[in-house]
């Protein structure tokens, strides 16, 4: 790393990316500045990557740090030397189009980081088709007055569930107070038929948790106590923070990869950028073997027709 006045420069594969300010603090409540999170990202480049490759990607960015307001980049910031790769998204409802960051090297996510970036959202499309996801993400989502407990369980269920399907879950804290599962699926439907297939998987879930699951749209029609599977997350355009993505929130969390195994004791909030560096050390990225397998919805959209036409009848 080598230092001039106002900025660092880091080797980061073949790349030199320079990163200004790095002495500015970015987590007041922990001290760690815009270096920290450089070389957060840097440690666990193996992981973020494999999450964010090739996929379009929004960028969460505090330029003054979490003191200051919070920015939601679609378009890729001005200044993105060429090798910067993007991609085109078409949003429909607004008629526009946007290149957003489309990783392919780490080097990438650290000039993200130059400009200010904490978070990554990735699409759950990959740039070959942006309009036919093959990544199926399982969102649940506690209510106010859900514990993590109740997260838990119904965690269970939802690997259960998977695994009667024959499919195989990656499960991830959110860096808030849920989880995720995320599924590689074949890219051969639409975002509606896999937000179907989706909603599909959440209800039979719900019918084997009444008291734990809701999955009643509006807020206002929800058990606060309850745990929302949050089929809309498969929606265009909606996006929620990778693995090993950090959270923008006063304990500098991380969505971290975990076992299944992990899920009965697992407390998101020891999973930091202070600690989940040695962590990806020792355990390396939990969801290296994600892109192994890829999964088919027939069956989910089997489920789907049906409570159509229940729903209808």
């Amino acid at each position: 790393m080598a230092a001039t006045k106002d900025a660092v420069e880091l080797q980061v594969g073949e790349r030199t990316v320079r990163l200004s300010s790095p002495d500015r603090v970015y987590f007041p409540d922990r001290g760690w500045t815009k270096l920290d999170v450089a070389q957060y990202y840097i440690s666990v480049g193996e992981g973020i990557l494999r999450a964010l490759r090739e996929r379009p990607t929004m960028l969460h960015r505090f330029p003054k740090g979490l003191a200051g307001k919070k920015v939601h980049q679609k378009r890729l910031p001005a200044g993105a030397p060429d090798w910067v790769e993007t991609v085109e998204l078409h949003f429909p409802r607004y008629d526009l189009t946007a290149d957003e960051l489309c990783p392919t090297e780490v080097a990438q996510i650290i000039w993200a980081v130059q400009m200010s970036t904490v978070e990554f959202h990735p699409w759950n499309v990959r740039r070959a088709d942006v309009d036919r996801p093959d990544e199926w993400r399982i969102d649940l989502d506690p209510m106010p007055d859900a514990d993590f407990s109740r997260v838990r369980r119904v965690a269970a269920a939802v690997h259960e569930l998977l695994d009667e399907l024959d499919i195989t879950g990656y499960p991830k804290t959110s860096g808030g107070d849920g989880l995720h599962v995320y599924v590689r699926i074949a890219p051969e439907w639409e975002f509606a038929d896999v937000r179907r297939a989706t909603q599909a998987f959440a209800r039979e879930v719900e019918r084997r948790l009444p008291e734990d699951v809701t999955t009643a749209w509006w807020r206002k029609d929800r058990d606060p106590s309850a745990v929302f599977v949050d089929y809309n997350q498969n929606a265009r355009d909606h996006t929620i923070a990778c693995a090993y993505s950090l959270r923008g929130v006063p304990e500098g969390t991380v969505s971290t990869p975990i076992s299944w195994e992990e899920v009965a004791d697992v407390d998101p909030r020891d999973f930091t950028l202070a600690t989940v560096p040695d962590r990806f050390e020792e355990l390396g990225d939990l969801h290296a073997g994600i892109d192994d397998e890829v999964f088919r919805l027939e069956t989910l959209l089997e489920w789907a027709a049906r409570d159509e036409a229940d729903d209808n009848g």
